[in-house]
């Protein structure tokens, strides 16, 4: 429920990614393309009886509209919509409120089509938008398709050799025949024969070649903005395995423990988070990004005051920045989770993330979660009196 001085904000910004004007006499197919596209992407709010500039029109019967709609968020919508309706007097004349949540069960659909919110507007979604609504869904893991070009030579097979050995398999020595059996039925390849994403990532001799977008870019700030030239700018490619461990080398290197001058004796003045926080962090980057967003790599960002994590692709659909701060955890890519968990880089019992809320508290510091447009980040903010410098502030 809103009041009535926060729905008069809401119409003064005016129409925008998460509020939508409409008629009283709108149409019911395009009331379900509006939920659909805010179901998509990340909820919003409906105002019917308001024109496109604003301009309050008004509706007759409230009761019996709320119901329509409700009917329309159950019938016109595929999945079965629950939106939050709710009336209110504005300027002498009522209007509803449809509150469409950001959807548990995506992708959502109007009239056979998928829609998205895209600034003021909705729109039919995009192949790769769609994609990634089914990804989120977990109806598709984009980690099991082959990388277009790709073929065995970019498979690094001294590497699945020594994944195998962990398992008593001698791969080297196994017939050809066999040794694509292995690779097909561990998902390196499809049925193809073709490289898969997760295959490329884990096992790849040059993933970067062939995915452009995998990688880690580092940038090292010496403000607590991007102002000013940069103390250190690195980009990580390579398997993720590598990537991780080659990131938390730079990280290591820009991250000096602060100090104080005792008398003759240098002693550290307050801990910095331990590097098990990052190293997390990194791994959760690495293996949960959206791989089917091209052009975009994870980006690790160190300012004065803090550091940031920011990796593409949103939260799965029954994951939320709450969930995640109690340990629930979901496999967008299960593929590579499967192959990082057998490398020990991670332990798929849920308790990563919880880590890094309770080491940045024990440090003084925090973190913060949050899913922003197309992306995710972490934010570890430092203590009041610590500086990523060596030095109290």
């Amino acid at each position: 429920m809103y009041a009535e001085s926060e729905i008069q904000n809401i119409l003064s910004q005016g129409e925008n990614s998460s509020v939508e004007f409409k008629s009283a006499s709108v149409r019911p197919e395009s009331l379900a393309r509006e939920m659909a596209s805010f179901a998509n992407t990340g909820g919003g709010i409906i105002l019917v009886g308001v024109g496109d500039a604003g301009d309050i029109e008004g509706v007759e019967d409230a009761a019996r509209y709320e119901e329509k709609v409700t009917n329309i968020a159950r019938n016109n919508v595929s999945p079965p919509l629950s939106v939050d309706c709710f009336s209110a007097v504005i300027d002498g004349k009522r209007i509803i409120g449809v509150g469409v949540p950001k959807g548990r069960d995506k992708p959502y659909q109007a009239g056979n089509r998928y829609y998205t919110r895209v600034g003021s507007t909705n729109r039919v979604a995009t192949q790769f938008e769609l994609l990634r609504l089914f990804q989120a869904a977990g109806l598709f893991h984009f980690d099991r398709t082959g990388v277009e070009g790709a073929s065995m030579k970019d498979i690094n097979l001294s590497a699945v050799d020594a994944y195998f050995r962990r398992y008593e398999i001698d791969f080297a020595s196994e017939a050809e025949s066999e040794k694509e059996k292995l690779l097909v039925n561990t998902d390196i390849l499809t049925e193809e024969r073709v490289p898969t994403i997760a295959g490329l990532l884990i096992f790849g001799l040059n993933p970067s070649r062939r995915l452009p977008q995998c990688g880690i870019s580092f940038a090292h700030f010496p403000g607590n903005d991007m102002d000013g030239p940069l103390i250190d700018k690195q980009n990580i490619d390579g398997t993720l395995d590598y990537q991780v461990t080659t990131g938390i080398a730079v990280i290591r290197n820009n991250l000096l423990a602060p100090s104080d001058i005792k008398g003759a004796k240098r002693e550290d003045a307050r801990p910095m988070p331990p590097e098990k926080v990052f190293r997390e962090l990194l791994v959760n980057a690495c293996v949960h990004r959206n791989y089917a967003i091209f052009g975009s790599k994870i980006r690790v960002f160190m300012y004065n005051d803090r550091m940031e994590f920011i990796s593409p692709g949103r939260l799965p659909n029954t994951v939320t920045v709450e969930k995640l701060k109690a340990g629930v955890s979901y496999a967008t890519n299960p593929v590579i989770v499967k192959f990082m968990e057998n490398l020990r880089f991670i332990d798929r019992l849920g308790r990563g993330l919880p880590m890094v809320f309770q080491e940045m508290q024990r440090s003084g510091g925090e973190a913060v979660f949050k899913e922003i447009g197309e992306e995710f980040k972490a934010t570890l903010r430092w203590p009041p009196d610590i500086s990523p410098y060596g030095n109290s502030r």
